[in-house]
This record gives C-alpha cells, structure tokens and sequence, in this order.
C-alpha cells in the first residue's frame, strides 16, 4: 500500500483521451468482428453494448452452440481471424514507491515508466475466433504485453456442440477445451470475463485472491488445460463437469507462459483438477434471470515440489445475473458472485512456508450497469475480499502469533463509449470501438485501512479490434 510520495493532481479527461488518440483498446476480449464477418449480424446482436465482453441471451447462444453460426451464404471462405490494440493512461492519487514495471538486473524499468501519470501500450491480441470446421470453432487469443515485453498464448476456448431431441426435450450439448478455468462460461459472473472489463497494468493492485480468481501460482492462464463437457437442457438447465490438469514447462516456456530462467517455480496440480458448473436461466418477455454455482478442487505440489504431500485449494461459488432487455433503448444488468475458498497447506506446513495449515479467502462482487442505446454505458462496482493471514513466529518470544486479514475493499465506477457495431454492414464489420473512463476508490488495501485512498486509481481506456 502507498503511504509516502508527492500528491498528484487528478489529469483532465480531456489531455489523456488526447494521449489515447493512436492507442485505444482494453484487457479482455470476446467480442471480436470475425464473430460479425461470419454470422453477417452487428455485434449488438450478442452484446449489451454494441461491444463485448458482456453477453446477451442471443451471444450465451452463439458461445454455447461452439462459435460456428454463420450467415448461411455461400460466400468465398474468409478465415476468422480479428486483432486488436491496447493503450491505457494511469493515474494513482499517491506516488507509487518504485516505478511499475519489469526491471531489468540492474533494478532499472525496462519500459521507463514513471512512478505516477503513465501512458502505456498495454497489449496487442490477434485472434483465430469462430468456425474451424463443421459443428467445431474456437476462440483463441495470441497476446504481446506491452508491459511486460512478452508474448504468449492467451485465452483459448476449443469447442464441439450439437443439438438433440432427447425425450422431448431440446438439449445442446458440448466440449470445451480451455486453458482457463471459467473462460467456457456463458454468463460475465465468473472470473475470466467478469466485470470490470478494464483494468490498469500499471495501477498497484490487491494480493488477495482465490484460485479461480487467478490467486494460486500456477493455476492460470496458459498454465493449466482441461476439458469440460457440458448441456443446455430447454433453455433452462445448465450442467457442466470436467477437470484440469497442469501442462509441462516445456509446453508453457514454448507458449510463453512461463519463463522458468529468474522465475519461481510454479505449483503444481496433482493428478486431475474437477470443475463443475450448474445454471438456471429463463427469459420472462425481457426480463432474463440466471442463478448458479460453480466450483474447482484442487491438491497442488507447492513450487512443484514432491515428497511432502499436496495442498488442498476448494472453490465453492454461487452466482446470479438480472438483465432488463425488453426495450434495447434502456437496458439494465445487474450481477454478482461469491466464492468461498478453503485452504489445507498441509504440504506448504510439512516443508515449512507456513506455520498454519488452515486458511481461507472469501470474495464478493456485485456490479450494476445500465446502457443506452447500447453505446453509452454507466457502470458501478463493489468488491469485497476476506483473507487470512498465515500465523507466524516472533523469534524473541518464541510466540506464534494469529493470522490477521490480509483482504480487501473497494468501488469501482465506470463510463463507456462505443460509437460502431449498432447495425451490420461489410464496412461495419471490419471494426469496433469502445472508449471508457473508470475510477477505483479503496477502503481496505492488503488488509489495511491506513491511508489506503492513495492507491485510488484512475484510468483512461480504450480497446479497438479489427
């Protein structure tokens, strides 16, 4: 948490959109124009905004049904492939202490940023997203960090999906393969897509997280694989079940997910992660209801070492979603989710990394947005994230101290632009933009409450894809 540095003042709205003019675009994706190309619909057809990530009942559709609908002509072949470009500026209420950033051997930024007032270029993605062949398509995400100076392979979503009539009952069902747990789902209540669809790479960000939510090294994306197998029972019914598994270094180094040279050794899943998923949804004349649950066990080789047992991670999530669609004028969303994770660092305890076995990290989110004319957008979030600390020794008095909360709380507050993808048209289709402005204001930082408004962030974004 920021505690010292000189004070900055907030910069005008106007200078860094200014900043932006040749850098526009944002973190997270699935609303790519491939999508539009192949389907010959507008991209408002599956989102809220006339841009993604959030998904609308027709986009749950699409995603479900394997990303192979198209338009039905027999138009000349266009491989689907889309890209996109990303630039933010940051601004933090207090001085960071170091500038962020990779550094280099010598402690010097690579990428020269400052400790305050940062334009950068976040990311560029290029995608291979819609139909490979038949009832099979994909969503797949190659990614260059501007940060970080890396390139690797980012979210992938591999499916196969067919339709029966099964005892008089319409059932689609599917295989994902994914090497990102959630990155399958339908609804923006999980992790990987959830809300806020921006971020900062440069703003200091809270340590506490569960393993879904991207808190457990090693169980991230690029870094696990899995298959999961999945039905849409009339509209209604949603079961998904499946498991993960680690992949080899020699895979993640070739992707560029893991650079085991000045990196930590990554944890290690023993053996066969279950993840499962249930829903129910239903559409009342625009008013869509979804309520669910989703989970993820995990035993893991802390730092992949063997010989000292596993430690056990168990995800225990509960989700609902309410989005007001009668009138595509004014729609109104509201979502939310909550995930209780259990920790047995037995192993971590056997090899001593941790003194308790036992702990805990708790997450809540809710957010609410209401767009108009699904090109401006005001959204408003809260998160709230309960950790406990490992206990420790005080050597002098050879006391072993309780763990404290080592969590978090803070609201976000966003405004989006997206002027394209309202109506669909070859031109149209080969574009997309989407402008926001977004404010995050803490009350608890790593689980302290002592000047914690310094490490508020403001931040200026855009996201072009192509």
């Amino acid at each position: 948490m920021k505690t010292s540095g000189k004070t900055q003042a907030l910069p005008l709205a106007l200078l860094a959109l200014s900043g932006l003019a040749a850098l526009t675009a944002s973190p997270g994706a699935q609303a790519v124009p491939s999508f539009s190309r192949q389907t010959g619909a507008s991209c408002a057809m599956c989102h809220t905004t006339a841009f993604g990530p959030n998904l609308n009942p027709y986009g749950r559709e699409f995603k479900l049904n394997g990303y192979v609908w198209d338009s039905g002509k027999n138009d000349t072949y266009i491989p689907p492939i889309s890209a996109m470009v990303v630039g933010s500026f940051t601004n933090t209420k207090q001085d960071q202490d170091t500038p962020p950033g990779p550094v280099n051997r010598q402690g010097n930024n690579i990428q020269g940023f400052n400790t305050n007032n940062n334009f950068a270029f976040d990311e560029a993605s290029l995608f291979y997203a819609g139909k490979i062949w038949g009832k099979v398509g994909a969503f797949s995400q190659l990614t260059y960090d501007g940060v970080a100076d890396t390139l690797f392979l980012d979210n992938t979503d591999l499916r196969f999906a067919d339709q029966v009539d099964l005892f008089d009952q319409d059932v689609v069902f599917g295989i994902s393969a994914n090497n990102n747990p959630t990155v399958q789902d339908l609804w923006n209540t999980t992790p990987a897509w959830g809300f806020p669809f921006a971020s900062s790479p440069v703003a200091p960000t809270p340590a506490a997280a569960t393993m879904l939510d991207g808190g457990v090294s090693g169980i991230a994306t690029g870094q696990v694989g899995g298959a999961t197998a999945y039905a849409m029972v009339n509209r209604l019914l949603y079961v998904e079940a499946g498991a993960y598994g680690s992949f080899q270094n020699s895979f993640m180094k070739g992707t560029g997910n893991y650079n085991n040279w000045g990196s930590p050794p990554l944890n290690r899943i023993d053996g066969g992660a279950p993840y499962w998923r249930i829903a129910l949804q239903k559409d009342w004349d625009g008013h869509y209801f979804e309520l669910g649950h989703y989970g993820m066990t995990a035993n893991v080789f802390p730092n992949g070492q063997h010989g000292a047992g596993t430690d056990n991670y168990t995800d225990l999530a509960f989700d609902a979603t309410y989005q007001y669609l009668a009138n595509l004028e004014h729609i109104a969303e509201l979502k939310t989710t909550y995930i209780r994770e259990n920790r047995d660092l037995t192993a971590s305890a056997n090899i001593g990394s941790v003194l308790n076995r036992a702990n805990y990290v708790d997450t809540f989110k809710i957010n609410g947005t209401y767009t108009y004319a699904q090109t401006y957008s005001v959204a408003l979030g809260y998160n709230k994230t309960w950790a406990r600390t490992d206990t420790t020794f005080d050597a002098e008095t050879g006391e072993i101290l309780p763990g404290g909360n080592n969590g978090h709380e803070y609201f976000t507050a966003e405004l989006s632009y997206v002027p394209f993808g309202k109506t669909y048209t070859p031109l149209a289709s080969l574009l997309n933009l989407r402008l926001a402005l977004q404010y995050i204001g803490y009350t608890q930082f790593d689980g302290s409450q002592y000047q914690v408004g310094n490490n508020n962030t403001f931040l200026v974004n855009g996201w072009l894809a192509f």
